[in-house]
């Protein structure tokens, strides 16, 4: 990047007689930012004197610079005290003060600013000026000496101004305005210099004076960029929009408008859909125009001429003659190994991974009249399309199949309705009609009329467990809707545990009475069931957009549902009731009008999605830190998790930047037998995003409104409605939160191909997320390699908490669970609750995955109960011995029987201890904790029987560091358990 960049400087007030042009410069880490801000103006004194005046022209575009301090260094680094701001603009400042070492090289700082609050949420603000000066030295004010500016500085580039940022000042826009006819002006820009400002000209385009013409330089198969900027001069602007021509070159060869598209108006969206947008713009303000011209590889070079028209409703075009010259060699990426010329905005309607293909380890869906198969479970559908019955085929232990399945409901779902005070409706049923039926998709529906209604209910079921309903009531006359209730009714034998409904993971209370609270709690629904089978159910607005999540819930909330929530009447009972147990979700009374339309919306998962990799667990043992690969090796891991904050990862989210020397390291790890995975996920980004200020430009589209504030840098080049999230101090990354669902996923999901091919990552640890399962099985296929499948693991907090709306991490990421690999659940879940705790909302274990500890280090006692240890180098407990030991002992092709399963062989006479055995031929391994309050002496009863096995006489407990000495008992005596721990002891 070029250190100066120059602009004509302005014409105005008493810095007219100066005639000249105003140098913009970078002094990088010329001096402490933190200290004195990111901006100055370098000023010469030439005169001797006491006091020196000088104009600083600096355009700036925040709006309030008089109430933000100065501050003034001598060149030798002395401060001066003896200063006085004169009339402070947005245009220009006029400032006093001593030159206090004579004539030379002074230093104004003029956005200085102060940071509180956390070192990675911070609160930053800009102090007022603090008067220091003398009564003596402000009665000389009169006498003061012109001083000149010789250059307004910025820190590095990233922080500068110039030249997007440097405003116009107002009359220099009306006089631009003046001498246009019609509402709006247009100003084509490279694609080099991004529109940042939405209330302000850039004084470049003053500058430049009106534009009706664009030129610029694209290769063969480019994904090339420019923008339009849409300045509403005159009026609101409504509707605006780029009508193309084809680009045609003086030889007759054709770009075609095909090929044209404008990012502000339609796009893709996350979920595959196309969409169009209409962009308004507010009198005064500047809205970006971004429009993608994807150059066909085959495109024979030459200068391509066309239009691009930009019109409004009520207005008549604009029109700017756009020419590209095409030249040079095609590009086989399309330009996104440079993605500084804006060439992957393009990713943002990608459609890549959109498709129904069945992803293993999932089975292909089967139909047989009303029943559909699926992996290790079975639907049975009624004549209205709701399930009938629910069937599981996991075997308790959860690591195979069994040959008898288990049913979970006592009766069929039910869609309950009270219409104008009885429920007798007698309805007309046109039958169950199969709409699709392919190995990833089943989707089916019904037709339901009655005198009153007609109820439509689609439905659709996916390889993985995942079922989604659309219950649609039409009133053919206006009505009374007493009640509209769903009804589960669950075999209470397979319903032991529930979490969700701002109830804590564990053993299900006998009765559950919830009620909506959208603004304060993330809740819409839960799942109950057993370890070898359950339900997961939400209920869903027609237009349910994702909240956000992990510290951020209350800025955007769920969407109460129309329907379900009927402002806030509707909610959830689940009770023990004649038998069953009963889920009942209820609306709560209403009118409706002919014709109005309710829909009464909810997704299902059937768990669990897999059985157990147990082999997996025992030999994909994670490094989290980026580190020397040697260092790794040594250490025993086998996967290194390269977080973000780093010189290979730096930015948040965006691990593009340092892509080169990420791939070096990546490199060294396969040679020396590690994988490699990287922190990636989507939920906040870096500023240093390229394509921010494009991004910015669609609104609210990509990233959340919100209130603003955080790191200097997005008050300074965002300004307003966005939400400052988490902030890496050492490399100043200052990140935004995304909006839950955008085309932000498809950028996403296009990005994650890339590396993969391109750099070599082996998988991604996602720290939390905010995108939807579509995205998250789209990451999924991108991922599989030469390499493998990939590998996905996902880190949480405990969102049960007031920031986070009181929702469990695996309720709240349960869509997610089919394709992650390992869970690592996380930051301030508490270890010390019990059993039932641990099995729903920690282990992974009840939908088919495995995890590993977090919180002060774990409980490693209590993780060996469900296979889990705590990661390194992560936390105070080092895994490393109990994977020398699993080693050892011969983890892997164990048979894992876990205390919850009823057959397990090994069962200690105190029910507050627990026992997981590991079996492999004759050895068993058996993993005992104890959750008492003291120390316990137990007694292990041992069914030899089941387990194949001649008694053993005697137990050995091998020494592990750190975990257990060593020690060997009589199997007829008691062991000892200190309170909190536990055993790993070996019977042969």
């Amino acid at each position: 990047m070029k250190n100066f960049f120059y602009a004509v400087a302005v014409v105005f007030g008493s810095i007219q007689a100066y005639g000249q042009e105003t140098v913009y410069s970078v002094c990088e880490n010329c001096w402490s930012p933190d200290s004195l801000g990111n901006h100055r103006a370098e000023v010469l004194v030439t005169a001797a004197g006491e006091v020196a005046k000088v104009i600083i022209p600096w355009r700036r575009r925040d709006h309030n610079p008089q109430d933000k301090g100065i501050v003034v260094f001598a060149e030798s680094g002395r401060q001066v005290k003896n200063v006085l701001p004169g009339t402070i603009t947005r245009a220009s400042g006029e400032v006093y003060f001593e030159p206090i070492d004579g004539p030379g090289t002074y230093y104004i700082y003029y956005l200085k600013y102060v940071s509180t609050g956390r070192a990675n949420y911070p609160t930053v603000t800009y102090p007022s000026f603090q008067p220091t000066a003398t009564t003596d030295w402000l009665n000389k004010l009169k006498s003061a000496n012109p001083a000149q500016v010789i250059s307004i500085q910025a820190i590095d580039g990233f922080n500068g101004f110039y030249p997007m940022e440097a405003i116009a000042t107002e009359s220099e826009a009306q006089g631009l305005a003046s001498g246009h006819n019609g509402n709006f002006m247009v100003f084509p820009e490279d694609r080099m210099h991004p529109i940042a400002m939405r209330h302000d000209l850039p004084y470049r385009w003053v500058k430049r004076g009106i534009q009706n013409a664009f030129e610029g330089e694209a290769a063969p198969g480019e994904n090339f960029a420019y923008q339009l900027g849409v300045y509403a001069s005159g009026d609101n602007i409504k509707n605006a929009r780029v009508e193309f021509s084809d680009l045609v070159s003086g030889a007759g060869a054709r770009v075609p408008s095909s090929v044209m598209s404008c990012l502000n108006t339609s796009g893709v969206n996350w979920d595959g859909q196309s969409f169009t947008k209409v962009v308004n713009v507010n009198k005064g303000d500047v809205q970006a125009l971004w429009c993608l011209v994807n150059i066909p590889a085959g495109t024979i070079p030459g200068k391509y001429k066309g239009v691009a028209k930009v019109v409004a409703d009520g207005n008549g075009p604009v029109s700017i003659s756009v020419a590209i010259n095409v030249t040079g060699q095609a590009l086989v990426d399309h330009g996104v190994g440079e993605p500084w010329k804006q060439t992957r905005l393009a990713w943002l309607n990608s459609r890549l991974g959109m498709d129904n293909d069945v992803i293993a380890p999932y089975t292909p869906l089967v139909v047989r009249g009303k029943t559909i198969s699926l992996l290790g479970r079975e639907v049975e559908l009624d004549g209205y399309g709701l399930p009938a019955q629910v069937t599981s085929y996991f075997d308790p232990k959860m690591t195979s199949l069994a040959s008898e399945g288990k049913p979970l409901l006592k009766g069929g779902f039910s869609f309950r309705l009270n219409v104008n005070g009885s429920e007798a409706l007698t309805w007309k049923n046109n039958g169950l009609r199969m709409t699709t039926q392919s190995p990833g998709l089943v989707e089916w529906g019904t037709v339901n009329e009655s005198s009153r209604l007609v109820m439509k209910v689609n439905g659709r079921m996916e390889p993985d467990g995942f079922m989604a309903y659309t219950i649609e009531l039409t009133a053919k006359a206006d009505l009374e809707l007493g009640e509209a209730r769903l009804e589960i009714p669950m075999d209470p034998s397979a319903t032991p545990y529930f979490m969700g409904l701002g109830e804590r993971g564990g053993l299900r209370q006998p009765y559950i009475n919830w009620k909506w609270d959208v603004a304060t709690k993330n809740q819409d629904g839960g799942w109950i069931g057993d370890v070898n089978g359950g339900i997961h159910f939400s209920l869903r607005d027609e237009n349910y957009v994702r909240p956000l999540n992990t510290n951020f819930y209350l800025q955007k909330p769920l969407v109460l549902p129309t329907s379900w929530g009927n402002e806030g009447k509707g909610g959830i009972t689940i009770e023990d009731t004649d038998g069953i147990t009963l889920v009942r979700a209820y609306s709560g009374a209403r009118q409706m009008k002919k014709g109005e339309q309710l829909y009464y919306n909810f997704d299902l998962l059937l768990t669990p999605f897999h059985t157990l990799n147990t082999d997996f667990q025992w030999k994909t043992r994670f490094y989290h830190q980026y580190s020397p690969v040697d260092t790794v090796v040594k250490r025993g891991a086998t996967v290194v998790n390269v977080h973000h904050a780093n010189e290979i990862n730096p930015y948040i989210n965006y691990p593009f930047i340092r892509w080169r020397e990420m791939k070096a390291y990546i490199d060294e790890a396969h040679s020396k037998g590690l994988k490699v995975k990287i922190y990636n996920t989507i939920r906040e980004l870096s500023n240093r995003a390229y394509e921010t200020q494009p991004m910015r430009s669609l609104g609210t589209e990509i990233y959340s409104p919100g209130p603003g504030g955080g790191f200097s840098w997005l008050q300074e080049h965002l300004a307003e409605d966005y939400i400052a999230a988490w902030f890496v101090p050492s490399l100043k990354d200052a990140a935004i939160i995304n909006s839950g669902m955008s085309r932000w996923h498809n950028y996403y999901v296009e990005g994650m191909a890339w590396l993969v091919k391109n750099v070599g990552i082996d998988g991604i640890y996602l720290d939390d997320v905010a995108f939807d399962r579509t995205t998250m099985k789209r990451i999924r296929k991108v991922l599989a390699s030469e390499r493998g499948p990939g590998i996905i693991d996902l880190h949480s907090a405990n969102q049960f908490n007031k920031r986070d709306g009181f929702n469990n991490s695996a309720n709240l990421y349960l869509e997610h669970f089919p394709y992650l690999d390992r869970l690592w659940f996380g930051e301030y879940f508490d270890y010390d609750m019990a059993p039932d705790f641990w099995l729903v909302e920690v282990s992974g274990i009840p939908f088919g995955l495995m995890g590993e500890m977090l919180e002060k280090g774990g409980n490693k006692w209590r993780g060996m109960v469900y296979g889990m240890t705590n990661r390194l180098p992560w936390g105070e407990n080092d895994p490393s011995p109990i994977w020398k030991f699993w080693d050892g002992f011969g983890m892997q092709g164990t048979e894992m029987i876990g205390y919850w399963a009823k057959d397990n062989p090994v069962k200690p006479t105190d029910e507050k201890v627990k026992a997981t055995v590991y079996k492999k031929g004759n050895a068993l391994l058996v993993a005992v904790a104890s959750w008492a309050d003291d120390d316990v002496d137990v007694y292990l009863d041992i069914d030899w029987k089941a387990l194949g096995m001649k008694p053993a006489p005697l137990m050995r407990i091998p020494a592990i560091a750190g975990y257990q000495d060593e020690q060997t008992v009589s199997v007829k005596k008691p062991l000892t358990i200190p309170k909190g721990k536990g055993f790993l002891i070996v019977i042969e």
